[in-house]
C-alpha cells in the first residue's frame, strides 16, 4: 500500500488524493480554513465547567474551530478565504507530541520532518510551499520570533506544555505580518488562565532513557488570572543505527538532551472593557551534537564532509516575554484596540571542542511594539488597522581553543517598521472579498517594501464553496547575509529583500453530514533568492535565484460513526529553479522543498476521554542538491497513538512510532531513531 500511494506523485502529478485533519478526536485536528485574525490573548482556554452533551458532526467542528491567522481578528474557520490547518493542545497531547516540531508532523501543506533526525531535540525544518526553513515566519502568541541573524526559529525549542493550538497558515502573511512569512506563517498561541484553579502533573517515560516531568498551575481569583507551569525532557537517544552507503553501523553517540523550560501569564481585568496580560517563556536546552556519518560516494557529495562528534555540544538560553492590553472601545463589541510590547533574548552558543576547537556564540536581543485597531464599523464590514515596530540587534562571535583568540563575525542590528490594513466587505451573505496592504520601512539600504493582498469566497450552495487568494511577501536579508565576516567570505550589505508571488484557489465541499473535502491549487514564486555564490574570489552572498512553486493541497475529514472518525490529507510539492548563477540548476527541484506528503489516520474517540488511534505519515522521495544528482529514497511510518481515563483525575497515555521500524535519512549520513515508545501518566486535581 505505502508504495501504490507513493506513485501518487509520477503518476497523479495534478491530483490530490488527499487529505487532513481528523476533527473532533484527539488527532489531527488540523482545520482548514480561513478566517480572520483575532489577538491570540482574546481566546479563552477550555474550563472545567461542565459543557452539554451534543453531538456535533465533523463539519460542525471544523468550521467553527477558532482561527486568526488570517486576519489579525478573532474569527473562525468557515469565515476564511484563506486555508489554514491547525492542530489542538488536546490533540498534541494525545499524539505525544514533545514540542511544536513533532507536533506539526500530520497536518498539510507542510514539510516538517527537518533534515538531522528524528529525536525529541533534532533541528526543526519547516518547508511549505517551495520555501525554507527562513522563508516560514513563527508568531509566538501573535508576534514574530524569527532569529534575524540566523533568519529561522528551531521549532523544537518549545515545549507542548504550554500549547492550546498551533495554526499552519501556507502561502505567505507578508501584508499582516512583515519581512519572513514568503511561504506562510505558523503561528502558536499559547494556554490562557482556566475559570477554576487546576493543577495538572504528569510523567513520561520511554525509549532510549526519556524521563519527562510536566506539572503546570492555572486558575482565577477575582479580576486576576494566572498560568505557571515547568516541563522537563531528559534522554540519551543512544540507538543504533547504519549507514548502508558508508558501510557503517553503530550506535548513536553525544546525543542527550536536557530541557528545562519555564512558563508564567498573569491575566488581569481592569474593569469590564479592559485587559492586561504579561506573558514570559523561559527555554533552556543542553545537548550533544553528533554529527553525521561521512559518505565516500560521491566525491564532495551532500554527506562527504559529515564528521561524528562525540565532545561537541549545543546550550540554547533564551526568553520570550511581552506584555499586552486589550480595550473595547465604546459600548458594544465591535472595536477592540489591542497594543503589545515584546522583549526577546536568545543565546546559543555551540561548543566544538573535538571537531573544530572552537566555541561559536550568538545572541540576539530584539524589542518590539505592536498596535492595532480591530473595527466592525458596519453590519457587513470589518478594518483591521495598525503598525508594528521591531528593533533587533545580533552578535555571532567564534572563539579558538587553539590560539586563545576571539573574534567577530557581526555586530549588528536592524530595526523595521510597518503600516498595515485590510478591509473585508460581504457584499451578500455568500460572497465575501478583502484587501490587505502594508508597508514595510527597514533601516536597511533595500529592506523597505510594499506588501498588498486580495482574497474573495463565494458560496454556491450550503454543501460548496469557493475561494481564492493573492499575496505580495518579502524576506529582509538576514544579519549574516549582510554583515558576515570570515576567512573565506564576507557580507553583502546591498542585498535585496527576497520577493514572493502566492497564489491559490480551491473549493470546500461538504460530504453530506458525514464529512469535508478540501482542495486547494496553488503556485508560489519566490524571485531575488538570497543564496551564497562561490564564482567571485571571495564567497558573498547574492540575488541569484528564481523558483516557481506549484501543486496541492488536500484534506479530507470523515465521521464513519459514532466515536470513529478518520482523516488524510496530501501535500503535492513542484518547486523549479527557474534562474539560478548555476545554469546546471536551472529547470531542476529545490532540494529538500519537493517531496510529496501524505498522512492518514483512522481513531475512536469516547466523550469519556478514552481514545485509540494508527497514525500513518509517507513522505516521497526529495534530491538533496539542486542539480539533482543526489537523492534520499521516501519513507512509510505507522504510529500507534492511546490515552485511557483511569478515573476523573488521573489519565494514562501511551504510544509507538515507527511500529514497523522503518529505517531511513533525512539527510545523508544522519540516521532516524527507528521505533521509539513512550507511556505517560498525568492527573488534574
Amino acid at each position: 500500500m505505502p508504495n501504490i500511494l507513493f506513485n501518487c506523485r509520477w503518476a497523479v502529478k495534478v491530483i490530490a488524493c488527499s487529505i487532513s485533519a481528523m476533527t473532533k478526536l484527539i488527532l489531527c485536528n488540523y482545520a482548514v480554513c480561513a478566517v480572520e485574525i483575532p489577538q491570540p490573548e482574546k481566546f479563552a482556554q477550555k474550563t472545567d465547567e461542565q459543557e452539554p452533551d451534543i453531538e456535533l458532526t465533523v463539519i460542525d467542528t471544523l468550521l467553527n474551530q477558532p482561527v486568526f491567522s488570517p486576519f489579525r481578528r478573532e474569527g473562525t474557520v468557515k469565515d476564511s478565504t484563506r486555508p489554514i490547518y491547525v492542530i489542538t493542545g488536546e490533540e498534541i497531547e494525545a499524539q505525544g507530541a514533545r514540542n511544536v516540531r513533532e507536533a506539526l508532523r500530520f497536518l498539510p501543506g507542510i514539510l516538517p520532518d527537518g533534515t538531522v533526525g528524528t529525536e525529541v531535540n533534532a533541528l526543526s525544518g519547516q518547508f511549505i510551499r517551495g520555501s525554507n526553513s527562513e522563508q516560514v515566519l513563527i508568531l509566538l502568541d501573535g508576534r514574530p520570533i524569527n532569529n534575524l541573524g540566523g533568519g529561522s526559529f528551531d521549532l523544537s525549542e518549545i515545549t507542548s506544555n504550554i500549547i492550546e493550538r498551533i495554526e499552519v497558515l501556507p502561502g505567505g502573511g507578508s501584508t499582516l505580518y512583515g519581512s519572513s512569512a514568503i511561504g506562510g506563517v505558523i503561528s502558536i498561541i499559547t494556554r490562557r488562565p482556566t475559570e477554576k484553579v487546576t493543577t495538572q502533573a504528569g510523567v513520561t517515560f520511554g525509549a532510549y532513557g526519556l524521563n519527562q516531568q510536566t506539572i503546570n498551575n492555572s486558575g482565577k481569583s477575582g479580576d486576576i488570572g494566572w498560568v505557571l507551569g515547568y516541563n522537563r525532557i531528559q534522554t540519551e537517544n543512544n540507538y543504533p543505527f547504519s549507514i548502508p552507503e558508508a558501510d557503517f553501523e553503530g550506535t548513536r553517540k553525544n546525543n542527550d538532551v536536557l530541557y528545562n523550560n519555564f512558563n508564567v501569564k498573569l491575566e488581569a481585568n481592569l474593569g469590564k472593557r479592559n485587559t492586561l496580560t504579561l506573558s514570559s517563556l523561559y527555554l533552556g536546552k543542553e545537548q550533544g551534537v553528533p554529527g553525521g556519518v561521512p559518505i565516500p560516494e560521491p566525491l564532495f557529495g551532500q554527506g562527504y564532509f559529515n564528521s561524528l562528534t562525540e565532545r561537541d555540544r549545543k546550550y540554547t538560553d533564551q526568553v520570550l516575554t511581552d506584555l499586552t492590553w486589550n480595550s473595547k472601545l465604546g459600548s458594544g463589541n465591535d472595536s477592540l484596540l489591542t497594543a503589545k510590547v515584546y522583549a526577546d533574548f536568545l543565546n546559543t552558543r555551540f561548543d566544538s571542542r573535538a571537531s573544530s576547537s572552537a566555541r561559536f556564540d550568538n545572541e540576539q536581543n530584539s524589542y518590539g511594539i505592536q498596535a492595532q485597531h480591530s473595527w466592525n464599523f458596519a453590519k457587513n464590514q470589518v478594518l483591521v488597522y495598525g503598525f508594528d515596530y521591531r528593533n533587533t540587534s545580533a552578535r555571532n562571535s567564534t572563539f579558538n581553543y587553539l590560539t586563545d583568540r576571539k573574534t567577530t563575525s557581526y555586530d549588528d542590528s536592524i530595526s523595521q517598521g510597518a503600516l498595515f490594513a485590510r478591509y473585508e466587505i460581504n457584499f451578500t451573505p455568500g460572497f465575501t472579498m478583502n484587501f490587505g496592504l502594508r508597508q514595510d520601512f527597514s533601516s536597511l539600504t533595500n529592506g523597505s517594501f510594499t506588501s498588498p493582498s486580495v482574497g474573495a469566497k463565494l458560496v454556491l450552495t450550503d454543501s460548496t464553496t469557493l475561494r481564492a487568494n493573492y499575496i505580495r511577501n518579502f524576506r529582509a536579508p538576514t544579519l549574516f547575509n549582510l554583515y558576515a565576516r570570515g576567512s573565506s567570505f564576507v557580507g553583502n550589505p546591498d542585498l535585496k529583500p527576497e520577493k514572493g508571488d502566492s497564489y491559490d484557489i480551491g473549493i470546500d465541499q461538504k460530504l453530506w453530514n458525514f464529512g469535508l473535502l478540501r482542495l486547494t491549487y496553488f503556485s508560489n514564486t519566490i524571485s531575488d533568492l538570497i543564496a551564497y555564490n562561490f564564482a567571485v574570489p571571495v564567497g558573498t552572498y547574492e540575488n541569484i535565484g528564481l523558483v516557481r512553486t506549484t501543486g496541492i493541497e488536500a484534506v479530507l475529514n470523515v465521521q464513519f460513526a459514532k466515536n470513529f472518525y478518520g482523516f488524510v490529507n496530501y501535500t503535492l510539492n513542484d518547486p523549479r529553479i527557474l534562474s539560478s548563477a548555476n545554469s546546471a540548476e536551472e529547470g531542476n527541484e529545490l532540494r529538500f522543498a519537493g517531496a510529496d506528503s501524505l498522512n492518514l489516520g483512522i481513531s475512536y474517540e469516547t466523550p469519556a476521554g478514552l481514545y485509540a488511534g494508527i497514525l500513518m505519515h509517507s513522505l516521497g522521495a526529495y534530491p538533496t542538491n539542486n542539480t539533482n544528482t543526489e537523492s534520499l529514497p521516501g519513507y512509510t511510518t505507522f504510529d500507534l497513538k492511546i490515552r485511557v481515563p483511569l478515573s476523573n483525575n488521573f489519565v494514562v497515555t501511551g504510544s509507538v512510532d515507527n511500529i514497523f521500524n522503518q529505517r531511513y535519512q533525512l539527510f545523508p549520513g544522519y540516521p532516524d531513531a527507528g521505533r521509539v515508545f513512550q507511556i505517560g501518566l498525568s492527573s488534574s486535581f
